[in-house]
């Protein structure tokens, strides 16, 4: 596909785990491999819900939700390592230690769906997680482990490179400052292209500190319409989806300081151009509050009361700090639309091609 122009329950089943045999049966994938999305072409993902989320006891969670499907075998590494019917909620263990590990989800008839664990748990940065796994309004499901979101990569260990490497991590999109970039500056994993999409370059959103929490939150607030307006900012946004149109660089992430607003912006508009419902999009973006919670309670810890609370709502992410984004996009475009094709430079025949790619059922 061309880059993008730079322009700006039913009747549920018990679910049931399959005793795990010979661990050493079970093998990891092999390194660099980026899985591909396993459903059979033109058939139709019956999933409404599905997730997998890991334990920090090795386990590995299932849940899903197939209506009018009788049986869901699960699959790990080539083996049936669980079964259950129309719903499901079940727990494996017993898998061999793997970079990430991938669960194909295969009812008895229609697509079937690939996921993993959206974190990819590193030393050296907290909110690194897939930007796929999501369904569409119309039934797609957004591929897991194409386009990664982030916070900053400058404390990334060797070993976190070292999995990234594997993982195929192929292009880094750093939305920072230059100051930012200058005192932190990003460890890349072997063979990834690096590149500048600079968003507050011109910005004066936050430029002084605030004086109050009013004052914090009216600063997220005017951070976000910055996002949506600002020259630099449409600029940015427009390299990063070219990047992600760019099926050789898939395997991308883009990210900023917290992997937060910035970047939180661009999973919105990038999930909202592929047609994932709004409820979806809000629940992907302060999903960041979860996995930077202990990060932002020491930050705090470490400040005066007074200091804190004016401090708070610049390490939060609320749903009016979201919402005044879009409430941009509406009355600086009158449509998401508009906005893709006028602030971005996307036409249709681009979306198009970009749902083609990134979509799959």
């Amino acid at each position: 596909m061309k880059k993008l122009a730079l322009a700006g329950a039913a009747l549920a089943l018990t679910a049931v785990s399959v005793p795990l045999t010979t661990s050493a049966a079970l093998a990891a994938p092999a390194a660099g491999h980026r899985p591909a999305a396993h459903h059979t072409a033109g058939h139709r993902i019956p999933f409404t819900a599905a997730t997998v989320t890991a334990g920090d006891d090795g386990s590995y969670r299932i849940v899903w939700k197939a209506p009018g499907v009788r049986t869901v075998t699960i699959r790990a590494n080539g083996h049936v390592v669980a079964r259950g019917g129309a719903a499901g909620d079940v727990t494996v263990r017993g898998l061999p230690a793997a970079d990430r590990q991938w669960f194909d989800l295969v009812p008895e008839r229609g697509g079937s769906l690939r996921l993993a664990d959206r974190l990819i748990k590193l030393d050296g940065a907290v909110n690194f997680r897939d930007a796929g796994g999501y369904r569409t309004q119309d039934g797609h499901w957004v591929k897991m482990g194409e386009i990664y979101r982030s916070d900053a990569l400058n404390k990334l260990t060797d070993a976190d490179l070292a999995k990234l490497h594997r993982l195929g991590i192929h292009a880094v999109y750093d939305l920072r400052t230059q100051s930012e970039r200058t005192s932190g500056p990003d460890r890349v994993p072997a063979g990834a292209a690096y590149d500048v999409a600079d968003v507050l370059a011109g910005s004066p959103a936050f430029s002084a500190m605030p004086t109050s929490a009013d004052d914090a939150v009216k600063m997220m607030v005017d951070g976000e319409k910055f996002m949506v307006g600002g020259g630099t900012a449409r600029a940015a946004y427009g390299a990063v989806y070219a990047g992600v149109a760019d099926e050789g660089q898939h395997g991308l992430v883009y990210h900023c300081t917290a992997g937060k607003d910035r970047t939180g912006w661009s999973s919105a508009a990038l999930l909202t151009a592929l047609g994932v419902p709004r409820r979806t999009v809000m629940d992907d973006y302060l999903a960041s509050n979860t996995y930077r919670a202990a990060a932002n309670a020491a930050t705090l810890a470490a400040m005066p009361p007074a200091q804190a609370e004016i401090y708070k709502p610049l390490l939060d992410v609320r749903p009016e700090y979201l919402d005044s984004g879009f409430d941009e996009v509406q009355a600086a475009y009158g449509s998401f639309g508009t906005y893709l094709r006028k602030g971005l430079g996307i036409d249709g025949h681009e979306l198009r091609e970009l749902k083609k790619e990134l979509l799959v059922g």
